[in-house]
């Protein structure tokens, strides 16, 4: 089963990811803020992290930063991270972030299922 950890604070994205990849092969869990991906990830240590762009108190850029330093220091897991982007100009941020992939909204189904399986391929 493919556990992916979705960080956003809008229950539209919430809503599409989950649709597009809740099923008996994975499982959806949900933060609402940035800073709480670091122990979630920890604890949880799921296949690939989903990262809203626009999340509250820590951005999504900043928390997949996080997620990679942390990992180089063996602090955290190696994790896949995938970012959802507002707009093709956010690329760039999303390739500074060291992003495994990245989607600009809005979301449809079938373009959350080939992100994902990209970044985890």
């Amino acid at each position: 089963m493919t556990h992916v950890l979705l960080a956003t604070d809008s229950d539209s994205v919430y809503n599409a990811v989950d649709a597009a990849l809740g099923s008996d092969a994975s499982e959806v869990s949900r933060v609402r803020a940035g800073v709480e991906v670091l122990d979630a990830v920890r604890e949880q240590e799921p296949d690939v992290v989903i990262c809203d762009l626009q999340i509250g108190n820590m951005g999504g850029m900043a928390t997949c930063l996080d997620l990679r330093m942390e990992a180089e220091m063996g602090r955290a897991p190696e994790t896949r991270v995938l970012m959802l982007l507002d707009r093709e100009a956010d690329v760039y941020l999303a390739k500074q972030a060291q992003s495994d992939g990245w989607l600009v909204k809005p979301l449809d189904a079938v373009s959350v299922q080939r992100a994902v399986a990209a970044v985890l391929g």
